[in-house]
């Protein structure tokens, strides 16, 4: 064997041998659903900021300590000023994310209900790298009965409601971890259960580990308000500017009388009446897309402060707006753009919420 042979065996030995002796990668990283309304450039989302930092950026000032939030998941150019303040507060190294389950989504994955749906992704994707899952996540696996949840990855992947987060969370908190969790329709006393059990698991994550709800780890839900038009089956009041202010003053009736001050069951029982029918599966008089997500979030949120002795959750609203009266954000020079129309016939509100204790 020439010596130029010997070396070359010897080097492929040695690459081979090295491969195997690295540290496996992460196997599993959940896709991006919308890569167009939502940013997942870090440059991009640094301009994002930046603008919305510049223009009128609106930053409250809160008494106690902001453990969480309701957050927009509309498309950033119409939304972005709504998701804004909320985000400056929500600076956990951990954050669970409650999500929804759309239409769509429940179309595709057989419609489940009363249940509770985790994800087995290692990482999720974002703007500045990959996302870790926090230990939440398993350590609550291990501990919630199991016919209050299921993995599925395929409703995770399909259904943007918590993708649409996760920027803003980790422009923030570059080293976030999260837990996502979407939830499924179901009827209140079930879905009180379910959040009395997850809140006493989280609630012993945090004690067994000395961490404090809010600085190491916060709670948003995600939801979107009323879908109003003739698209959304979803017109009571016309399709004209007078139907567009009555349909807005009804959002803000929602939030000012079940989404203001200290939360208790019965702000989550109003929640309910103005966003479900005679029945948890009817459509309500507002038609927000959030109706199993805001009420099973609160409540949770409500639980885990109880538990944890942190005091009653006072719920602050931030912002309300809608696709009608923003319209789109001037924001240049990036691939970010807008998925849905918006006019007096086809509009869509949010609201941002804080919620604090202490």
């Amino acid at each position: 064997m020439t010596t130029s042979n010997c070396v070359s065996r010897k080097l492929s030995i040695f690459l081979i041998s090295s491969l195997l002796t690295i540290p496996a990668m992460s196997q599993s990283i959940r896709p991006i659903r919308d890569n167009v309304g939502f940013c997942w450039n870090a440059v991009e989302m640094d301009s994002l900021m930046s603008y919305l930092s510049a223009h009128g950026g609106y930053r409250p000032i809160i008494e106690g300590s902001v453990i969480g939030g309701i957050s927009p998941h509309d498309d950033y150019l119409y939304a972005g000023r709504v998701y804004y303040p909320l985000y400056t507060m929500v600076k956990a190294p951990e954050v669970i994310v409650i999500g929804l389950t759309h239409g769509a989504v429940r179309k595709e994955i057989g419609d489940p209900r009363g249940i509770l749906m985790f994800d087995d992704f290692d990482e999720w994707a974002g703007p500045y790298g990959p996302v870790k899952i926090s230990a939440i996540r398993a350590f609550t696996m291990q501990r919630l009965d199991t016919s209050m949840w299921r993995v599925n990855s395929k409703a995770q992947s399909l259904e943007h409601s918590i993708e649409a987060l996760v920027p803003f969370i980790q422009y923030y908190q570059r080293e976030v971890k999260i837990f996502p969790i979407m939830v499924t329709a179901m009827p209140l006393e079930r879905m009180s259960r379910i959040a009395e059990s997850l809140a006493s698991i989280v609630a012993a994550y945090l004690r067994e580990r000395h961490l404090v709800l809010g600085k190491d780890v916060a709670v948003l839900v995600s939801t979107d308000a009323n879908h109003y038009g003739r698209d959304f089956d979803n017109a009571p009041f016309g399709e004209d500017s007078v139907a567009h202010e009555g349909g807005t003053a009804l959002d803000r009736e929602i939030i000012a009388r079940s989404l203001s001050g200290t939360m208790d069951d019965g702000h989550v029982k109003r929640f309910t009446e103005y966003t479900w029918g005679s029945k948890f599966t009817d459509p309500g008089k507002s038609l927000w897309c959030g109706r199993y997500s805001v009420p099973f979030g609160t409540l949770f949120l409500e639980k885990l402060s109880s538990d944890l002795k942190d005091g009653p959750v006072k719920a602050v609203p931030l912002l309300y707006g809608d696709t009608w009266t923003e319209k789109v954000l001037p924001v240049r020079g990036t691939s970010m753009g807008t998925t849905a129309p918006f006019s007096l016939k086809h509009w869509v509100g949010w609201c941002s919420i804080a919620f604090v204790a202490k």
